[in-house]
């Protein structure tokens, strides 16, 4: 089977779209596919083992569509269209998939598309109340909806992702046009994750990987830090360390001097540097208000780390809490995610507790089951 994955970007991009992506890839071309990957975060052609990567960044003219509200989000579906179509001359393609974020398939035609619903434009974009910002907002959901409505396929990681992709999109429930597949992790972090082990008596060391933006949490975890540092100040609380992956010093320049004494930001960190902060981390914050799939869980559990993670959240009440790899703060503010954090900060027993199930719950989605369940996602979705 021939296929085309359409991404807009590909590691060392940190986010979960990119990473997910160069694992859907080599999960289906080890399940017996030949796969090419088409990426917006380069021009070049590249190897990845057997993968091809093919760069289609816009050109001038599209690029300077794409600083335009709402009739900006068509530059890059042209963009991949066109390379689609030069690859799809030479060697035709079977099926292409793409991602929902943005719909970049949407001007896709002639060859079966399979949409892989991760967290959409609607529910990822701050609220901005701007009548610009809200146009925009508007306009990428409707080029949402209308790529996934004429999908041959969907994908979703979980089903209650994919009931909610319904809803908001009209497309078909979980079923037998809406697969519901889990994603796997890269095997690197895989093999470091089970030779880690839980870190030893010393200050908490607390870890969160993630963007600046509510749907993150990142702002429940500001104020849970500035909680927790007065309640250092108040010797309620021994001093910890609370470390974040995504951070820029601008994020955090509000806080209290106090408050800021306790952190440490990376803004870029290498995959090895983001392993080693696992590895150290006791705790792993991660109280997004909603994931697709959330594979920051995964990572964390791959690292036998509690989580404290938000009941708002499906993804972390199926994951965390179902499995006990955590404590599910009731709400995503800073005084829930703090309550949350406390026990698990002052109790070492109850640690070792939750790492352990955190450890036990790991690996339940492997590269063959997500290449095998795709390819067959694949087959569907031509043969319909």
């Amino acid at each position: 089977m021939q296929v085309g994955l359409l991404t807009w970007a590909l590691p060392p991009e940190k986010s979960g779209l990119s990473h997910a992506a160069l694992e859907i890839a080599h999960a289906v071309n080890e399940a017996g596919a030949d796969v090419r990957v088409f990426t917006l975060d380069r021009a070049n052609r590249e190897q990845d083992g057997a993968i091809t990567i093919i760069g289609c960044a816009p050109g001038d003219g599209l690029e300077r569509l794409r600083g335009h509200a709402a009739i900006g989000h068509l530059a890059a579906p042209l963009a991949f269209r066109a390379a689609v179509l030069e690859e799809h001359r030479i060697q035709p393609f079977d099926v292409i998939e793409a991602t929902n974020w943005y719909a970049p398939g949407a001007a896709i035609t002639g060859i079966p598309l399979v949409t892989r619903n991760s967290t959409p434009a609607a529910i990822s974009l701050a609220q901005d109340p701007t009548m610009r910002n809200r146009i925009d907002r508007l306009a990428a959901t409707l080029i949402e909806k209308i790529s996934a409505r004429r999908s041959a396929g969907l994908i979703s990681n979980t089903a209650a992702h994919g009931a909610t992709i319904a809803r908001l999109y009209g497309v078909p429930a979980p079923g037998p046009r809406h697969a519901v597949i889990g994603l796997s992790l890269p095997q690197a972090i895989t093999e470091r994750g089970q030779r880690a082990t839980y870190p030893g008596a010393g200050p908490i060391e607390l870890l969160f990987v993630g963007r600046n933006e509510p749907r993150k949490g990142f702002d429940a975890v500001l104020d849970a830090a500035t909680i927790l540092s007065g309640d250092v100040a108040a010797g309620r609380l021994a001093p910890f360390r609370l470390t974040l992956v995504g951070a820029e010093d601008r994020d955090v320049s509000a806080l209290p001097a106090r408050t800021r004494a306790y952190l440490r930001l990376f803004h870029r960190v290498g995959e090895q540097a983001l392993h080693d902060l696992f590895a150290q981390a006791h705790i792993v914050v991660a109280p997004s208000r909603y994931e697709s799939f959330g594979l920051v869980y995964q990572e964390a559990m791959m690292f036998g780390r509690p989580i404290v993670a938000c009941a708002e959240d499906a993804s972390a009440r199926l994951f965390v809490g179902q499995s006990g790899a955590g404590i599910l703060a009731r709400h995503c503010t800073g005084e829930a995610v703090a309550a949350a954090l406390r026990p698990l900060m002052t109790d070492r027993t109850l640690r070792e507790q939750h790492a352990a199930a955190s450890r036990a719950a790991s690996g339940q989605f492997t590269r063959r089951t997500l290449g095998e369940q795709t390819l067959a996602a694949y087959r569907s979705a031509i043969a319909s």
